[in-house]
């Protein structure tokens, strides 16, 4: 059981990495200046980062109850989902976000 845990634990980072990921490729893909592509590309992920080290991280500056951790946390994967559709990218946004729903249900359950 622990192999698994560890294994779900793993899934959830690299969720967390490919969220990040997904927000700077989203930003970088827009049909705007490059000015602003930069800026979202580098700005969003950035945004989103701090949020989930601020909220989300096991060790937060402001923790919050674990409910409400995991609802944060498909916020934050409903929003690079949603950033990835708007990219062109449907099915690897589809597929991210039902991984992401599923993985975040395990850790919920298992109590991680």
């Amino acid at each position: 059981m622990v192999i698994f845990q560890s294994i779900v634990l793993l899934i959830l980072f690299l969720i967390e990495l490919t969220a990040l990921y997904s927000l700077g490729y989203w930003g970088f893909h827009l049909n705007r200046g490059w000015v602003v592509r930069f800026a979202l590309g580098i700005g969003a992920p950035l945004v989103i980062a701090v949020f989930w080290g601020l909220f989300v991280a096991p060790k937060a500056t402001y923790p919050v109850t674990i409910p409400v951790r995991h609802l944060l946390q498909m916020a934050v994967f409903t929003l690079a989902s949603i950033a990835l559709y708007a990219s062109g990218q449907k099915t690897i946004a589809v597929g991210f976000f039902v991984v992401a729903l599923v993985v975040v249900l395990l850790v919920y359950l298992m109590k991680l």
